[in-house]
């Protein structure tokens, strides 16, 4: 009789989002640690929300990731993949998720964060998440984490491939001088004091994929920077728009290399406020499509997850 086939539970996390206009306020009490938000702010919170179709589409993506990418992973070979979703600051929260997860006896827990790019503050806070559920669930199953693929050969060419698509919705005479300006979420400032790769590894993935656009002028600009009161990390999208427009440049094509899905940050932030911002000045801005769960994203995640299972095997 063979051996049954091992069972790895492949963990995909992501931030989420409020699931209704209701929730709003309860999902920023999360993400704030408790700390209650102004009323003035939970309103205009809740207006993007409004505005962008009412709830946050991050799960609904995640979950036809896992979906697909469970599908995929499960074409070949003799491991037995099991994709579950948890989310950081909404439901289904990460320690629930773990829990069903375990339900399943699976020998093996793999974690994977649907953003490239690791900070400590980003990626580093979905792994003490998990840890403090394996903690309360007094869990021993053996686990590994993917941390970054911020620079995977083929996240790169499907970037770059967007990139090439959107920029055909500019006139054909001014496409080759068409500005790209990609951008990443910030962090606060104190992130460098830290030593913390993700500003390394934000440009790490601007540099590989304008090693492949050949003499497209670029930028970069962070975007979505927080109301914390301190610092964040700059130059900020906003004020890149306005040196744009000072440099007379009439086009500008924005690339959010920093997230993976749609949500209020490129839904809002940058098709609305940033749009419009752009349109004050004289500019015309158009925004490549996110990976959310299209089929270049699983191809994506299956290699990344090959790779991670075959370091483990030569570790």
């Amino acid at each position: 009789m063979s051996a049954s086939p091992r069972s790895v539970a492949l963990l995909l996390m992501a931030m989420g989002g409020p699931d209704s206009l209701e929730n709003v306020e309860p999902y920023l009490l999360d993400v704030r640690g408790g700390r209650p938000t102004a009323p003035e702010l939970v309103e205009e919170i809740r207006t993007r929300y409004r505005v962008t179709g009412g709830k946050s589409p991050v799960l609904a993506i995640t979950r036809d990731v896992a979906t697909a990418l469970e599908q995929r992973l499960n074409g070949s070979g003799e491991t037995r993949y099991r994709c579950y979703v948890g989310l950081r600051h909404w439901h289904p929260f990460i320690k629930a998720t773990y829990a069903e997860l375990l339900r399943d006896g699976p020998d093996r827990i793999v974690g994977l964060c649907m953003a490239p790019q690791y900070s400590s503050l980003s990626i580093g806070a979905y792994v003490k998440k998990v840890e403090e559920a394996r903690t309360e669930l007094a869990d021993e199953t053996p686990i590994s984490f993917v941390t970054s693929w911020h620079r995977h050969p083929l996240l790169i060419a499907a970037i770059v491939e967007n990139i090439r698509r959107t920029l055909e919705k500019f006139p054909a005479a001014v496409r080759e001088q068409v500005p790209v300006l990609f951008t990443a979420h910030s962090l606060p400032e104190r992130v460098v004091a830290m030593k913390d790769p993700y500003p390394d590894e934000v440009t790490g993935t601007v540099r590989a994929v304008c090693g492949q656009l050949g003499n497209q002028p670029t930028r970069f600009a962070y975007q979505s920077q927080g109301r914390s009161g301190e610092k964040w990390l700059g130059p900020s999208v906003e004020e890149t728009v306005d040196v744009l427009a000072q440099e007379g440049h009439r086009y500008v094509l924005v690339a959010p290399i920093g997230f993976i899905c749609d949500h209020v940050e490129t839904l809002f932030d940058v098709d609305i406020e940033l749009t419009q911002l752009a349109r004050t000045k004289g500019l015309h801005l158009e925004r490549t499509p996110m990976l959310n769960a299209s089929a270049p994203l699983i191809e994506i995640l299956t290699s990344v997850v090959d790779a991670h299972e075959s370091s483990l095997v030569h570790s």
